[in-house]
């Protein structure tokens, strides 16, 4: 065992998905396009008697507000057996449609794996991270996407799943209210009908594309709420691309003019395609 390692790991906006359930947790998860983006988790870990989970997150302003605890994280240590200190670092707000549930799992389960010298491969950990999500219900296809970069189409569930990656150097804006508790969609029949119904055709293969697929399924789907529903009317005012952050009450949009039209509505995160999925950043002594 080492005294201390760091992981981290990748967000990802889903723009649609459709749910795929199965005889288990490694078929069960979604299908759909997002994108991987470059702000994601940092996760430390130390040892300690206790297993303890400590997330910090970093506002628009620079303020630091923790939270104690996480169900799923802790859920993660239990399941392999070992017990430390683990606090996370985000500069995004959890549970607003970011895919950060996920890359707290996959960070989480790097660093432990580093820190007690378990050799868990990296599809080791993605499933487990996936698994997790599913019983949690926190999110359907974030751990697949999270494996990797780029603009993402998930054609198959699972971490194992056929998976296309776009690589770009393109980025987004976005702009959020907050999070849609994601059980609250996953578990109710009626909304997950449009949802299935709202599923395109089509194949993104770069940000732009990704964007206005995504923003059709937003449309039929009838996921967009009032506050959303008013910053997509002003960008499509200005001829930007736009559409909902699933799941969370936020919207995505590309182009130059991106920023300045979200800024009408609240802080506006600068998102980067990621050129690269979870990873070990520090696992020595």
């Amino acid at each position: 065992m080492v005294e201390r390692a760091v992981a981290w790991s990748p967000g990802h906006i889903s723009g649609y998905f459709r749910r795929c359930t199965g005889p288990d947790g490694s078929v069960t998860g979604s299908i759909g396009g997002g994108v991987v983006i470059g702000e994601g988790v940092t996760v430390e870990a130390v040892p300690s008697a206790y297993p303890h989970v400590g997330i910090c997150v970093r506002g628009p302003n620079g303020t630091v507000t923790r939270t104690e605890g996480s169900p799923p994280v802790e859920y993660l240590m239990e399941r392999l057996g070992v017990s430390a200190d683990l606090t996370t670092f985000c500069s995004l707000p959890i549970g607003a449609g970011f895919g950060l549930s996920a890359a707290v799992l996959l960070a989480s389960g790097t660093a432990l794996s580093a820190l007690f010298r378990l050799g868990l491969s990296r599809a080791t950990i993605a499933t487990i991270a996936h698994e997790i999500e599913v019983h949690f219900r926190t999110g359907l296809g974030d751990v697949a996407a999270e494996q990797g970069g780029g603009v993402v189409v998930r054609r198959t569930p699972g971490i194992a799943g056929e998976i296309l990656r776009h690589r770009t150097g393109d980025t987004l804006f976005a702009v959020s209210f907050g999070p849609i508790l994601t059980r609250t969609v996953l578990d109710s029949d009626e909304v997950m009908a449009r949802v299935q119904s709202a599923f395109p055709r089509s194949e993104p293969s770069d940000p732009e594309s990704l964007v206005r697929t995504s923003r059709a399924f937003a449309e039929a789907s009838g996921l967009v709420d009032r506050r959303v529903r008013a910053v997509l009317e002003a960008c499509d005012g200005a001829g930007v691309p736009a559409s909902m952050t699933m799941l969370g009450e936020g919207v995505f949009a590309v182009g130059t003019d991106a920023p300045g039209v979200l800024a009408s509505f609240g802080p506006v995160y600068r998102l980067p395609v990621a050129i690269r999925g979870f990873c070990l950043l520090d696992g020595g002594a």
